[in-house]
C-alpha cells in the first residue's frame, strides 16, 4: 500500500464515523453551543469537512486554497455538505502525487511539506470530531458510533 493509500484509508475510517455521528443529531440541536463563542453543532461539522478539503486542495494546488463558504439551515443540509465534501476529498486525496506530498507549502506563514499539512488535516478532523461526540452526548444522544471504523477482520 502506498503512502497516499494509507493516508486515504486512515482518513476515510474517521470521516465515515463523522457521517454516522451526524445521523444521530436531531435538527433541533443544529445551533447548540456548549459555551459562548463555541462553534454551533452544525458549524462544527461543516468546519471539519471544509478544513480537510482546504488542506487537501492546498497540497494539490501547491498554494494555500481557502475553504469555500457553505450555508446550511438544517442538519440535513449539514449532512449533505459533509457528504459532498467527503466525495471531493476522497477523489483529491487519491489523486495526490508523491511530489505533492514533498513540496513545501505556506499556510499561515508556516512552510512545511504537503505530507505534514495532510497529517495536520487528519489530526484537526479527529480533534473536532471528538468535540462533536461531546456535543452529541450533551444534547442527549445515547448511542454513538465507535470513534473509528475498524479494518475488516481476516477470514
Amino acid at each position: 500500500m502506498s503512502k497516499i493509500e494509507e493516508i486515504h484509508e486512515g482518513w476515510l475510517r474517521h470521516r465515515l464515523v463523522l457521517q454516522e455521528l451526524l445521523e444521530t443529531i436531531d435538527n433541533n440541536h443544529i445551533n447548540f453551543k456548549p459555551w459562548e463563542g463555541a462553534y454551533s453543532m452544525g458549524s462544527l461539522a461543516v468546519h471539519i469537512a471544509t478544513s480537510t478539503d482546504m488542506f487537501v486542495k492546498s497540497v494539490k494546488n501547491g498554494v494555500f486554497t481557502p475553504p469555500a463558504a457553505n450555508q446550511f439551515e438544517t442538519m440535513e443540509d449539514v449532512r449533505d455538505i459533509v457528504q459532498r465534501l467527503t466525495e471531493v476529498t476522497k477523489e483529491e486525496l487519491g489523486s495526490l502525487s508523491h511530489s505533492q506530498l514533498l513540496e513545501k507549502i505556506e499556510i499561515n506563514r508556516f512552510y512545511v511539506p504537503g505530507s505534514l499539512w495532510i497529517s495536520n488535516a487528519a489530526d484537526h478532523e479527529i480533534h473536532h470530531k471528538g468535540q462533536l461526540f461531546t456535543y452529541a452526548r450533551m444534547v442527549g444522544v445515547e448511542k454513538v458510533p465507535f470513534f473509528i471504523k475498524q479494518p475488516s477482520k481476516k477470514q
